[in-house]
C-alpha cells in the first residue's frame, strides 16, 4: 500500500515560525524587563550603599583619635601615662563566620575565654563595620606570628592603640581614678562624632570628673587609595587636638607616706594646705590596682575586689560617713563660746556621767570616775564627755546645728571630684522630715560628743579643720593646680566670722595643748617635733552600748572596735597643713590615727 506525504505545508509552517519568533520576542521583553528592574534597583535602591563601596575604593576617611592628656603631681611626678600597645581586632562585617574565625585565631595565638566573652560584649555595643578588639597589648613575637598569616584572615588586623597606665596604681586609685570601656549607659550621653574610635572613658576619680579636658577632639584624615587599599594620596586632613595635661595639687610623696603610716589598717586620710585649699593627700585604704581596670580587668579579678569585706572600691575620703566623735569638740566649745552659753573659765563638775533632769538614764563619761572640776579648755585637752553633754544640753540642737554648719558639716565640700557625699547635720526639721518623728533631748547629749546621727566624710572633717586653722579664712578643696599652663585660682569662700575674735585663740590653744601638755590625748606625738601642732583626738562608737554594760575592746571583735579618728593643723602659729584621720575599728585616737598625722607633718614640714 503506498502512502503519500504532503512535504511542503507553507501555512504550517509559517505559523510555527511566527509562534517561535512571538515566544521569542515575550522571553526577550522578560528578560529586558528584568534587566530593568535590576538596573532601577541599583540605580535608585541602592545606589547609595555602592556609591559609597565605589568611593572607598578611591577615597578613604580615618579617624585620628587624640593622645589623652597627662596627670602629673604637684612636683611634676608622672601619675597617669599613654604606652603603645598593640592589639588584634576584629570588623564583624568583614568576616564571614565570626567564630570560626577566633577559633582559628586561637590556633595561633592565645586567647583566652574571658577576651571573648568581653569581645562579643563589646562588638553587641558598636556598629558591624566598627573595629572591635579581641586581644590588646600583644608583645612583638605574637605580632610577627599573626602578620605572618594575616592574608589568611580577611577582617582581622592589628591596630595600635595607646593604652593608659598609673605610675603608682594602688596609692592614687581612687583620686586619680581609672579609665575603662566605654559602657552602653556612657554611649547614649557621649558626643558619638568626637568619641568616634575612641574606646576608653574616665571612670572614676580626676580621670572621669576632668574627663572632658583630659580627651581632646578628634582628628580626620581622608586619603585616596588604590583597589588594594594602599595609599597613593592625602586629600584632606583635620589633626587632632590632644587632650589637657593635668598637673595636681597632690604630693605624692606625702600621700605615699600617708598611705603606708595606715599599716594594715583600713581607713581614709585627708590633708589640705591652709592658705589655698590645695588638696595635699587623700588617701582610702584599702585601694586596688587601677592598671587591671585600663587593660581590661577579668571578671575573676573584679569579682574578688568587688566581694573583699574590706571593700577596697569603696571611696572612703569622699563617700565614706563617719560619726565624728569628738573631733567635733573643739567646734562645739566655739559655739558655745559665741552663743554665750559659757565662758572660758567657767567650770562644770564631771562625776562620770550625765542625766537629763528627771531621768534616770546616765550618759557616760569615757573616763569612769570622772574628770571632776572642768573648764573649756580641760574639756577639751581631756575629752570630757559630760562637760560636752551639758553644753549641748544649753545650746540646743537647732544652735548647734546651725553654727557647725557655718564649718562644711553637712554639706559637700566642693571639691572638683564627682560623688562626693555631703554627711549628716542632725536637726529637728531634719528628722521630722527624713523621719516624721519629734527630736528628743538625750538625742541631742549624743550629738554633743559627735555621736548619734552625726555623719562626716574625711574630707569635710578636713576642710573644717582648715578654716579653724585659718581663723575662719575658708577655701573650697582643689585638687588641680593647672590645665596645661593655665593655673586654677583658688576658691574663697564666705568667711566664717565671730562676734569675739579671741575666742578662736581659746580653741587653738586648748588644741594646742591636746597634743603638747602632759595631760592631752595626743600628747605622744609631740616627741622631738621640729614645729607646733594642734589637733583633736576622736573615737566613734561602731554599735551601741546597753546601760549596764561596759565596752571591752580586747573582748570586741575586730569589725566592731571603735574607730580611731583625729583631726590637726601644723604650724600653730603659721598653720601650712590640715590633716583629717579616719582609722576604722583603729580604737584610740590618740594611739592610733594621731602618729599617722605626725608622719605626715614631718614629711611636708620641712
Amino acid at each position: 500500500m503506498k502512502t503519500s506525504f504532503d512535504l511542503k505545508n507553507t501555512h504550517q509552517e509559517n505559523r510555527l515560525f511566527f509562534g517561535r519568533c512571538f515566544a521569542l520576542i515575550i522571553f526577550v521583553l522578560v528578560l529586558f524587563f528584568f534587566l530593568i528592574a535590576r538596573l532601577a534597583y541599583l540605580q535608585i535602591e541602592t545606589h547609595e550603599k555602592y556609591a559609597d563601596l565605589a568611593q572607598n575604593n578611591r577615597v578613604k576617611l580615618s579617624v585620628i583619635n587624640p593622645v589623652r592628656g597627662l596627670i602629673f603631681d604637684t612636683h611634676g611626678q608622672v601619675l597617669a601615662e599613654n604606652y603603645p600597645s598593640f592589639s588584634l581586632e576584629l570588623i564583624p562585617e568583614q568576616i564571614e563566620d565570626l567564630d570560626k574565625t577566633i577559633q582559628q585565631l586561637r590556633a595561633i595565638l592565645p586567647v583566652s575565654d574571658d577576651e571573648i566573652q568581653v569581645f562579643h560584649k563589646r562588638r553587641r555595643l558598636q556598629k558591624r563595620f566598627s573595629s572591635t578588639p579581641l586581644r590588646n597589648r600583644l608583645n612583638e613575637t605574637e605580632v610577627a606570628i599573626f602578620s605572618a598569616k594575616r592574608h589568611l584572615f580577611a577582617g582581622v588586623d592589628i591596630q595600635a592603640r595607646p593604652l593608659r597606665r598609673y605610675t603608682f596604681p594602688e596609692l592614687t586609685s581612687h583620686v586619680v581614678g581609672y579609665v575603662g570601656a566605654i559602657n552602653q549607659k556612657e554611649l547614649k550621653i557621649i558626643d558619638p562624632v568626637n568619641y568616634r574610635g575612641t574606646r576608653h572613658i574616665g571612670k572614676t576619680g580626676i580621670e572621669r570628673s576632668y574627663e572632658q579636658q583630659l580627651h581632646g577632639n578628634v582628628g580626620y584624615q581622608q586619603t585616596e587609595n588604590t583597589s588594594h587599599g594602599r595609599t597613593v594620596n592625602v586629600i584632606s586632613y583635620a589633626p587632632p587636638i590632644s587632650g589637657s595635661n593635668l598637673t595636681l595639687n597632690i604630693d605624692i610623696n606625702l600621700q605615699r607616706v600617708a598611705y603606708d603610716a595606715l599599716g594594715a589598717y583600713t581607713g581614709a586620710i585627708a590633708a589640705i594646705d591652709t592658705k589655698t585649699g590645695a588638696v595635699r593627700a587623700l588617701i582610702s585604704k584599702p585601694g586596688f590596682n587601677s592598671n587591671l581596670f585600663a587593660r581590661g580587668i577579668n571578671q575573676t579579678s573584679y569579682d574578688a575586689l568587688r566581694k573583699s569585706p574590706k571593700r577596697p572600691l569603696f571611696n572612703r575620703f569622699l563617700r565614706g560617713q563617719y560619726p565624728p566623735g569628738s573631733t567635733l569638740k573643739p567646734f562645739l566649745g566655739l559655739a558655745g563660746l559665741e552663743k554665750t552659753v559659757i565662758s572660758p573659765h567657767q567650770q562644770t563638775f564631771c562625776p562620770g556621767y550625765y542625766q537629763l533632769p528627771k531621768q534616770e538614764h546616765k550618759y557616760r563619761d569615757w573616763k569612769k570616775g570622772g574628770h571632776g572640776s572642768t573648764t573649756l579648755h580641760k574639756a577639751i585637752v581631756q575629752s570630757c564627755d559630760v562637760y560636752f553633754y551639758t553644753l549641748a544640753h544649753e545650746l540646743k540642737i537647732d544652735r548647734m546645728h546651725q553654727f557647725l554648719n557655718l564649718f562644711g558639716f553637712g554639706q559637700k565640700t566642693g571639691v572638683d571630684l564627682l560623688g562626693e557625699r555631703s554627711g549628716l547635720l542632725p536637726s529637728r526639721e531634719w528628722k521630722k522630715r527624713s523621719r516624721n518623728t519629734a527630736w528628743y533631748p538625750g538625742e541631742t547629749l549624743i550629738a554633743g560628743i559627735g555621736q548619734g546621727f552625726n555623719l562626716t566624710t574625711p574630707l569635710q572633717l578636713a576642710q573644717a579643720t582648715a578654716v579653724l586653722a585659718n581663723k575662719g579664712t575658708a577655701y573650697t578643696p582643689s585638687l588641680v593646680a593647672k590645665i596645661n599652663s593655665v593655673l586654677v585660682n583658688p576658691k574663697q569662700n564666705t568667711p566664717v566670722s565671730l562676734n569675739t575674735e579671741k575666742n578662736w585663740d581659746i580653741i587653738i590653744d586648748a588644741m594646742y595643748d591636746v597634743v603638747n601638755s602632759p595631760r592631752g590625748t595626743a600628747r605622744k606625738i609631740s616627741e622631738d617635733a621640729a614645729f607646733k601642732m594642734a589637733g583633736k583626738t576622736g573615737t566613734a562608737q561602731v554599735f551601741s552600748i546597753k546601760q549596764d554594760e561596759k565596752y571591752d575592746e580586747n573582748t570586741v571583735v575586730e569589725h566592731l572596735k571603735d574607730h580611731a579618728l583625729f583631726i590637726a593643723f601644723a604650724p600653730v602659729d603659721k598653720p601650712q597643713l590640715a590633716i583629717a584621720v579616719i582609722v576604722e575599728n583603729g580604737g584610740h585616737g590618740g594611739s592610733v590615727a594621731a602618729p599617722i598625722a605626725r608622719a605626715m607633718f614631718d614629711q611636708y614640714i620641712k
